[in-house]
């Protein structure tokens, strides 16, 4: 339990102790994958200290243990949607060939951060904060500059130069915090007995802040977003942290304090760019509002509060605000008025992949699935191979029995995404609804093994190997996978007794 909560407090505080956080990754998530990562020799902080396969190994770690442990959001809509904010980003940043990871984590932190090989997570309660989306730009933009600038890297470099007992000081700080669920009050009582080596770390981290806020910025306005909203966000935190008198401030303002000299800074490096309004995107605010739907603790008080919205005009887009009624009345299984909802928005915008979803979705629920059917196959007409209408139809395909036809749909999209547990989730339902048994539990390893489950991942090989249709090659590699697995949960347990 206290591994368990270690881990997940360490995650989100990446970047609060990234002396800390580095030296605990290399020795508690590098080992469960030791036969594939071998670290190299620390030298200068600017050159690669890890070989782009290691880092990329490594990464891959880090995010199945990501998604162990924390919510991670697999809405195709929302993934594509962050995905390509992000993709966005990274082709205007300071190193625009090198690999990124975007994804959401369904939480209300108002926080972000980013991990190894590009790995870079966003709290849906950040998304909800953000008032535009040139704000939520600038938070991403800030990650990607903590990955482009190595800091990661450069900080496990600062690491590796500390003592033994230093490096014992840095585990006690998070081990304490993680036992008393305070990771800051571990964080004071080891920086009492050494005072001098965490000032000397906090402003290490500072010049990183610095450097991600400046490249951040530059980001923005080089993608086209407006360069002033990063000031304009962390002005707003700011403000609010007065609010927080009993010490519980938001995530964001730990991992990222804001001071009045940040601020400053910020205001006058976006000053440097002329200022011109950039309109959102609709699909900025249209994720927004299904957040939103979400974030209601039952679906009578979000059809509630919609309808109130919109009758009383208090949105930033019309469009987005009776997407969200539209969602929140489906949920709450008002469908014919859901239908209305969703008439209106697609009178104007009939290619809108969101629309098309959602009137998909609400045909199904209502009894017309032939009907949803083929309003998703419309669109995949319109847009081969979208991610979001592929798995919306090869779901609707299963909820009908044609699994054999999902099921070639589905590898197709896997060949692009090897890395999409989701895809495999449902891969695993389609090869055993189309008579593939062994393929089906060979593909639901898959997904335990990317979801950061280990132990089912290995039973679901040993199943898929008693199958009598299994032939001498089949079994071979399912027995290669079988051992790199039981290895990677060995060393595992050795590190977690």
């Amino acid at each position: 339990m206290l591994e368990k909560t270690f881990r997940n407090r360490l995650l989100t505080r990446i970047f609060v102790y990234p002396m800390v956080a580095l030296f605990l990754l290399s020795n508690s998530v590098l080992p469960v994958f030791a036969d594939e990562i071998a670290l190299p020799e620390i030298g200068d902080p600017s050159g690669n200290l890890l070989s782009p396969v290691a880092e990329k190994r490594l990464g891959q770690a880090f995010m199945r243990s990501i998604r162990g442990s924390q919510p991670v959001i697999t809405d195709p809509l929302m993934s594509t949607y962050i995905e390509s904010l992000g993709a966005r980003l990274v082709r205007k940043s300071a190193n625009p060939g090198r690999p990124f990871h975007f994804f959401l984590i369904h939480d209300n932190q108002i926080n972000a951060f980013a991990g190894p090989g590009g790995y870079i997570g966003v709290y849906t309660g950040l998304f909800l904060a953000t008032e535009s989306e040139s704000e939520l730009a600038s938070v991403v933009a800030h990650e990607i500059a903590h990955v482009t600038q190595n800091h990661l890297v450069r900080t496990f470099d600062a690491m590796q130069r500390l003592s033994l007992p230093m490096a014992a000081l840095a585990i006690a700080a998070i081990v304490l915090g993680a036992a008393t669920d305070n990771t800051d009050a571990g964080l004071a009582a080891a920086t009492g007995i050494q005072a001098g080596i965490a000032q000397q770390q906090i402003n290490f981290t500072r010049y990183h802040e610095e450097e991600a806020d400046r490249l951040g910025i530059q980001n923005l306005a080089g993608a086209d977003f407006d360069p002033h909203a990063m000031p304009i966000f962390f002005g707003r935190m700011g403000k609010s942290s007065r609010l927080y008198d009993d010490g519980t401030l938001p995530e964001f303002l730990r991992t990222h304090p804001v001071t009045s000299n940040r601020i400053a800074d910020a205001r006058g490096r976006a000053a440097d760019y002329p200022y011109r309004q950039r309109p959102d995107s609709l699909e900025y605010h249209l994720v927004r509002a299904a957040l939103r739907v979400w974030s209601f603790p039952n679906t009578k008080d979000a059809v509630t509060n919609f309808r109130k919205t919109l009758s009383g005009k208090r949105y930033r887009n019309e469009q987005a605000e009776r997407y969200g009624y539209a969602l929140a009345l489906t949920a709450n299984k008002q469908y014919e008025k859901a239908k209305e909802q969703l008439s209106i928005l697609q009178r104007n915008h009939p290619e809108q992949l969101a629309y098309m979803i959602a009137q998909a979705n609400v045909l199904g629920k209502s009894g017309q699935p032939d009907k949803g059917l083929q309003v998703l196959r419309d669109g995949l007409d319109l847009y081969p191979g979208n991610y979001a209408l592929t798995l919306h139809y090869a779901n609707a395909l299963l909820d009908q029995g044609k699994a054999g036809e999902a099921l070639k749909l589905l590898e197709a999209q896997a060949r692009g995404r090897p890395n999409d547990e989701q895809i495999y989730k449902l891969l695993a339902r389609a090869a055993g609804e189309s008579g593939s048994r062994s393929l089906g539990h060979q593909y639901l390893s898959d997904y335990y093994y990317l979801s950061g489950q280990l132990e089912p991942a290995i039973q679901q090989l040993q199943i898929a190997m008693e199958d009598d249709t299994v032939d001498y090659y089949q079994s071979a590699q399912l027995a290669a996978r079988m051992k790199q697995l039981r290895g990677e949960l060995a060393d595992l347990r050795q590190r977690t007794r």
